[in-house]
C-alpha cells in the first residue's frame, strides 16, 4: 500500500524521546522551550508559543485580539473546517469568501466584498502549502483596520516575497498533526512579532498565568499546553526539515514531468512571489472520484479536496451566497500520495496507474 501521506520518523525521534523519558519530565519544559525557539527562528518571528493543536491556536489568537460576540471574521470557503470552527468557538461569525482559481487561496477581491462594520479580522489560509496573497491582504486589513491571523497549518517552510508565512499578520498558527510537513502527532504553534500578543497567548493557554508551579491565577485561562514528548518529536523533525522540503518539492516535480503530456491532468499554479512547499501534490481531473477508486484498487491512497464550507452539513443554511470557484475546484480536485518518504519508483508506479486509468476511459 502506498499511503496518501505518512510521517518520516527515524532513529533521531527515538533518541530525542528517550532523553525525555529518562529525564522523567514529560510535561511542557526545556524541550518545549527549545522547540519554540527553533520554530520562531524558522518562521522568522520573535515569538512562538506551543499549543495542543492549531485549532485551539486560532481560537487563542482570536480571544487575545478581542474578537467575540457580534463580530465577523472573513475566512476562505476552501479550507479545513477548523478555520471556521475556531471563529464560532470564539463567539464570532465566520463570513466566507471565494478563492482564486489558480492558487486555491482566498481571493483578495472577494475579501473586500465581505467587509462591513462588524468585520474584525481576516484569516487567510495558506492552502496545501502555498501562501495566500499576503501583500494584498495586508493592504486590505490596514485600510479597514482589521486583524490578520494566518492559518498556516499547512504552511511550514512556505515563504511569500522571501518572508516566512506566520509572520505577516498579527499572529499565525501552524499545525503538527500527524500528516503535516513536520509532525509531533498532535500539536500546534502560534507565532507573532508582538510581545503583548505573545504574553497574552501564553496566559490564555496556561490556566491564566505566565509561569507554571504557581497557584495564583490573575486571569481565567485554559489548559492548551504542549508536552516535552511532543517537543522531542518536533526537534527530531526540524533536524531534517530541509530534506523533507526538498523531497516534497522533488515529488511534485516528478509527478509533473511524468504526467506532462496528459491534457486531462492539470496542476495548480504557483504564485511566482511564493516559495511553496507542496504539503499535498494536487491535480485537477474531470472525475477525481473515479480516478481515486481506480488507484485504491491498485493499493494507492488518495484524498479528495477539502469539502467547501458552504456545503458542510453542519453549516446548512448559514450562507446564501454562491461560491463557483470553490465548487469547481472541489469537483475536480484530487490529492496524490505526497509523503517525503516516497521513492521515485513509487511515483513512477502511481503515474503509470494514472495513465492506465485514462487509457481505459478512452476505449470505445
Amino acid at each position: 500500500m502506498i499511503p496518501q501521506i505518512e510521517p518520516w520518523l527515524d532513529e533521531e525521534v527515538l533518541r530525542q524521546l528517550t532523553e525525555v523519558v529518562e529525564s522523567t519530565w514529560l510535561i511542557e519544559g526545556e524541550k518545549t522551550r527549545l522547540f519554540e525557539q527553533k520554530f520562531a527562528d524558522l518562521a522568522q518571528c520573535q515569538h512562538a508559543i506551543a499549543v495542543s493543536n492549531a485549532t485551539v491556536g486560532l481560537y487563542v489568537c482570536l480571544k487575545v485580539l478581542g474578537v467575540g460576540e457580534g463580530d465577523q471574521v472573513i475566512v476562505p470557503d476552501f479550507t479545513f473546517i477548523a478555520t471556521a470552527n475556531s471563529v464560532i468557538w470564539a463567539g464570532a461569525k465566520p463570513v466566507i469568501a471565494d478563492i482564486d482559481e489558480k492558487t486555491f487561496n482566498i481571493d483578495p477581491a472577494g475579501i473586500e466584498d465581505k467587509i462591513n462594520e462588524r468585520t474584525r479580522a481576516i484569516i487567510p489560509v495558506h492552502i496545501y502549502g502555498q501562501s495566500a496573497d499576503m501583500e494584498s491582504i495586508k493592504v486590505i486589513a490596514k485600510r479597514h483596520d482589521l486583524f490578520v491571523i494566518e492559518d498556516a497549518a499547512q504552511g511550514i517552510g512556505v515563504k511569500f516575497l522571501g518572508r516566512h508565512v506566520g509572520g505577516w499578520g498579527d499572529a499565525g498558527c501552524f499545525s503538527f498533526y500527524g500528516n503535516k510537513t513536520i509532525t509531533t502527532g498532535q500539536g500546534g504553534m502560534i507565532t507573532t512579532n508582538d510581545e503583548a500578543i505573545s504574553r497574552d497567548c501564553l496566559i490564555l493557554k496556561n490556566h491564566g498565568r505566565t509561569e507554571k508551579g504557581t497557584f495564583v491565577h490573575q486571569h481565567i485561562g485554559y489548559n492548551f499546553c504542549f508536552t516535552d514528548l511532543q517537543a522531542a518529536v518536533g526537534l527530531a523533525q526540524l533536524s531534517k526539515l530541509d530534506d523533507i522540503l526538498s523531497k516534497k518539492r522533488r515529488n511534485r516535480q516528478l509527478y509533473k514531468e511524468l504526467l506532462a503530456d496528459l491534457e486531462t491532468v492539470h496542476f495548480p499554479t504557483v504564485d511566482p512571489r511564493c516559495e511553496d512547499v507542496p504539503w499535498f501534490t494536487n491535480i485537477l481531473v474531470n472525475d477525481p472520484h473515479a480516478l481515486g477508486e481506480h488507484l485504491k484498487v491498485a493499493d494507492i491512497g488518495t484524498r479528495r479536496f477539502f469539502y467547501p464550507l458552504h456545503r458542510q452539513p453542519c453549516y446548512r443554511g448559514w450562507w446564501q451566497d454562491e461560491f463557483p470557484v470553490t465548487d469547481r475546484i472541489y469537483q475536480h480536485g484530487l490529492s496524490l500520495p505526497s509523503s517525503a518518504t516516497l521513492t521515485e519508483d513509487q511515483i513512477i508506479l502511481i503515474c503509470q496507474e494514472i495513465r492506465k486509468f485514462f487509457r481505459m476511459r478512452e476505449k470505445p
